[in-house]
């Protein structure tokens, strides 16, 4: 067994969420020209300061969006960079938000991050 699918069995996701959830990532960067991040896990309190943490610590932070998810905690964040955040307002990150929770709600959570890396890319436009 590959480590991806070890990593598989021990997180939220299958394999195939696991590819989806790649893909969607690689195309997000390639159509916006920024850098998207998902980290799911728990978030030390305060939550927005340990996100903003977590954000400054990706390569090229200031292009970056993270989205930060603790299913536990039922905590989501969404952390933009200096330069993403000239292409994906408050507005919009809480749009995708709401939209995420929403599947979180209903039991889905790849479809979720799925939903709301293509709404925030969406909102980013082409670079």
């Amino acid at each position: 067994m590959t480590q991806e699918g070890i990593d598989a069995l021990d997180g939220p996701f299958t394999t195939r969420q696991l590819l989806r959830l790649d893909e969607a990532l690689r195309v997000a960067d390639q159509q916006t020209g920024l850098t998207f991040s998902v980290y799911i896990g728990e978030l030390a309190e305060p939550t927005r300061d340990y996100a903003e943490q977590l954000h400054r610590q990706l390569d090229g932070a200031a292009k970056a969006v993270l989205v930060a998810i603790s299913p536990n905690q039922r905590l989501l964040e969404i952390v933009t960079g200096n330069e993403a955040r000239k292409r994906i307002s408050d507005r919009d990150a809480k749009l995708a938000a709401l939209s995420m929770a929403a599947a979180f709600a209903g039991g889905d959570l790849a479809g979720g991050v799925l939903s709301g890396l293509d709404q925030l890319a969406s909102h980013a436009g082409r670079h």
